[in-house]
């Protein structure tokens, strides 16, 4: 469930175009007007200020917010200007897109293919293509190499199932195959084409019938940005909201903050999963995820993610 707050009556379009434009006037950004409004809008709404915007100034309110906000909070804002599914081609496009080699996000752009349903990729794919002139699977091609970009590719071009049901014998021969050793082609058949509720089967079945948990396993046989995948798409299948709640503790855990995870977990889920993600997060270390990000941020940074994070449980 979503974690944003919106107000019980809602501000206009064009009275929220307003506020924002008497926050740029002056000297000096209103950034705590700018962060108010902006953390308590729906994707929806935001795209209609966006509109209201631009018929009342003749002027692109996302330039104008990337001229009047400065580091981390702009940044995060931006991010959260994007609808769910532009802001995942963008951060794809950032992470591995248009030739900037040097300066691609592996993990970023593994865990946005990874941990998307069948159908969002689609549109994933489609957007991508529609606003960058690209095709993602090419883009995955020429920036990923090995089994990494084996996996990617197989992920984001095959359709899988997104029910429920799955195959108990086919469940058991997986588990059984996976146990022998697989070659990389088997295992990436199993992780590409199988569906979220069969693939937690198999690591249901692997541990019944092995004593021992799948993740082991895929963690002696592979390495690398291979490994990250096939553990991001396992781990997705079995429990997204634990998955990511371990993401955002190693964003934030030792010396530093990763704030570019800690952005692109917190924007992307929140008007998803946030809550379940939460509760995951104050279930298995033993603090709020609230607390922790009060903790490594500060600022008009850390009130706009606290503000899309909800109330503090």
């Amino acid at each position: 469930m979503s974690t944003i707050t919106i107000p019980a009556v809602v501000p206009s379009p064009h009275d929220d175009a307003l506020h924002l434009y008497r926050a740029f006037k002056g000297l000096g950004c209103d950034t705590a007007t700018v962060v108010n409004i902006l953390s308590h809008r729906d994707a929806s709404q935001r795209s209609l200020i966006i509109q209201e915007y631009t018929n009342m100034y003749n002027d692109d309110l996302n330039k104008k917010l990337a001229s009047e906000l400065h580091h981390n909070v702009k940044r995060a804002v931006l991010q959260w200007m994007h609808e769910p599914v532009a802001r995942d081609c963008a951060i794809l496009r950032q992470s591995i897109g248009g030739g900037l080699i040097d300066h691609k996000d592996l993990r970023a752009a593994t865990e946005i293919i990874c941990t998307r349903t069948p159908s969002q990729l689609r549109k994933i794919k489609q957007i991508y293509n529609a606003t960058y002139g690209d095709f993602l699977d090419h883009e995955l091609e020429t920036s990923t190499s090995g089994n990494h970009k084996r996996l990617l590719v197989a992920y984001v071009n095959t359709t899988r199932y997104e029910g429920p049901e799955f195959d108990a014998m086919l469940v058991e021969s997986d588990a059984n195959s996976l146990a022998k050793g697989s070659d990389e082609s088997t295992i990436i058949q199993i992780f590409s084409e199988r569906s979220n509720a069969h693939l937690a089967a198999v690591a249901t079945t692997y541990q019944k019938i092995f004593g021992k948990p799948l993740e082991r396993r895929i963690k002696k046989a592979t390495s690398g940005h291979f490994q990250y995948s096939l553990l991001s798409i396992m781990r997705c299948a079995e429990n997204s909201s634990k998955y990511f709640a371990k993401v955002l503790r190693r964003a934030m855990k030792g010396i530093g903050t990763d704030d570019t995870t800690l952005i692109r977990v917190v924007v992307t889920r929140a008007e998803l999963d946030m809550q379940e993600i939460k509760a995951e997060y104050r279930s298995k270390y033993g603090k709020t995820l609230n607390d922790a990000v009060h903790s490594e941020t500060s600022g008009h940074y850390r009130n706009f993610l606290l503000s899309i994070l909800g109330p503090n449980i």
